[in-house]
């Protein structure tokens, strides 16, 4: 089964042969009022999917860029029930885009499994990527967002076992996410071949779609990937790109804040969507 989520299944059925771009943002940063138009500013780029950051005080797997924005985040006030409320506002305007949540078992432990998974539902989320929820201990909750149409996204590393490939395999919906590098988001430089290769021993359990993520930081390393993943994920250089434009704003009005990083993030996405389709 590839999708359980109806916008997962059409946007990878759409691509005709593209390469999905998945661009990762922080909820709340930099601001809550500036995380919809964000959004939908990089809809216009080329962004096929969106990953939404859930801010989490200890977030493990993600480096400094990452970490970084999850601390504004938070210190602007954004919990889980506010990322809910800012994909229920994205849909207002948008029912065709893909949002996956991604973030920590924390804030969904302290809403309650099942009432996350209903209001998940009820805003418009699409899929959930728990990044310290494995496979083995998650059966109940994806059985949760599998009855409620949300498609359960699991990551796989370099150092996944095939026995792990393949317990992902039975349980993930949607794509699957590869973090091409060993340690935190943001580290490191992509080697393609390797990636390629890793790619090739997956597919051999995985049939849905498998998403690169991690060092991909310019159009040159994404068009690389391109040749070889169904979808390129990027976090941290996207976040970076909005930092400056940010910190090159005068004072401290959000809003003239909150659309200087929507301008810059959508110019450096569009770059990025041209050299997704000039290796497609």
């Amino acid at each position: 089964m590839s999708s359980s989520n109806p916008r997962l299944q059409a946007a990878f059925a759409g691509l005709q042969g593209r390469t999905a771009l998945i661009p990762y943002v922080a909820a709340g940063d930099p601001s809550l009022t500036a995380t919809v138009p964000l959004m939908h500013a990089m809809v216009g780029a080329g962004a096929d999917v969106i990953e939404l950051g859930v801010p989490c005080y200890d977030p493990m797997a993600d480096g400094p860029v990452i970490q970084k924005a999850a601390e504004r985040a938070i210190a602007n006030g954004t919990g889980l029930a506010d990322v809910l409320d800012i994909v229920a506002n994205f849909r207002k305007d948008n029912q065709t885009t893909p949002v996956v949540l991604m973030g920590y078992a924390n804030p969904i432990e302290r809403m309650g499994q099942q009432a996350f998974v209903e209001r998940a539902q009820q805003a418009g989320v699409d899929g959930v990527l728990v990044v310290d929820y494995p496979p083995e201990e998650s059966v109940e909750f994806s059985a949760l967002l599998d009855k409620a149409g949300i498609d359960p996204i699991f990551l796989l590393a370099p150092t996944s076992t095939d026995d792990r490939i393949r317990r992902v395999a039975q349980m993930a919906r949607g794509y699957v996410y590869y973090v091409s590098l060993r340690g935190v988001t943001g580290a490191g430089n992509l080697i393609t071949g390797e990636v390629a290769q890793r790619l090739q021993s997956i597919r051999k359990h995985v049939s849905i779609p498998v998403g690169v993520g991690f060092g991909i930081r310019d159009a040159e390393s994404a068009r690389k990937l391109a040749s070889v993943a169904d979808a390129v994920v990027i976090g941290s250089k996207l976040i970076q790109v909005m930092e400056e434009a940010v910190g090159g704003v005068a004072g401290s009005d959000q809003a003239t804040k909150g659309a200087a990083a929507a301008h810059a993030a959508a110019a450096w996405l569009e770059g990025i969507r041209v050299a997704l389709d000039q290796a497609d």
